[in-house]
């Protein structure tokens, strides 16, 4: 069985695989940590929180948690938390859940909805608190799923990307995690104990479409052992030209050197 020492220090090597490999981090910048009190961000924090200590670069971190006023909220869970570990913080009171209830039709699923509300307040509280970097909690396993729900569902080929830049041009948004196995992160949170906060909305959802994806990759995993590194490897490794999109590849210029023999 791992211990925690090895745990850790395959999670110190994804997140700092994903770090250099992406150009994640550089000096004097000040990165804005969204923390949702899941397992997830719990982990990125601490992550981060450790390449701030050991990295030949200087950063600076702030957690920031955007309460929604989802009913039964232990509100207090979270300052507790970073002010016993001595994180700077900042708790942002917006009841988007009150929005999203009331706009999202029954029976039908809130994720789209509450993420857009979502983001929004992080963009805005990032630009508010001086950061130049968000850093979000998906990990290696979102990756894949969303890669596939969009594949299945969407009609495109598109995941969550571990860099990228907002609309507006001003954030860059990373996701650190994305080489970590979420069997890993659920360990580590265990062993850490961390004060984990369910969600109300997303979490509480049975038939999601992510949820089923899920359960289609734990089955091909189960029969076909290291099936999610093969994916992670095959989302870098990527061929336009091997694909249909004329956006991504110029077939109406595509020439043969070869002369037609006519009869």
């Amino acid at each position: 069985m791992e211990n925690s020492k090895q745990l850790l220090k395959k999670l110190h090597r994804a997140t700092g695989e994903a770090i250099e490999q992406f150009s994640m981090l550089e000096n004097g910048d000040k990165v804005m940590v969204c923390l949702s009190g899941g397992k997830d961000s719990y982990t990125l924090l601490d992550m981060l929180l450790h390449f701030q200590k050991v990295a030949p670069i200087s950063f600076e971190i702030v957690a920031v948690n955007l309460d929604q006023k989802q009913p039964g909220f232990p509100e207090e869970v979270l300052p507790a938390y970073l002010s016993e570990i001595g994180v700077p913080f900042k708790i942002i009171e917006k009841n988007t859940y009150k929005v999203v209830m009331d706009k999202t039709p029954l029976g039908k699923t809130t994720c789209s909805l509450c993420s857009r509300l979502r983001r929004g307040t992080l963009y805005e509280a990032a630009r508010d608190l001086g950061c130049n970097k968000l850093a979000l909690g998906h990990h290696r396993n979102d990756i894949i799923e969303t890669f596939l729900l969009n594949f299945f569902f969407a009609g495109k080929i598109e995941t969550m990307p571990p860099k990228f830049i907002n609309d507006a041009g001003d954030l860059m948004v990373l996701r650190p995690l994305a080489f970590c196995k979420e069997e890993d992160i659920e360990k580590y949170a265990a062993q850490q104990q961390f004060p984990i906060i369910p969600c109300n909305l997303c979490g509480s959802q049975e038939n999601l479409q992510r949820k089923k994806v899920k359960e289609m990759i734990s089955t091909w995993e189960a029969e076909f052992p290291d099936r999610n590194s093969i994916m992670m490897r095959a989302l870098q490794n990527v061929y336009p030209s091997h694909l249909l999109d004329k956006n991504l590849y110029n077939f109406e210029e595509l020439k043969s050197s070869a002369i037609a023999n006519m009869p």
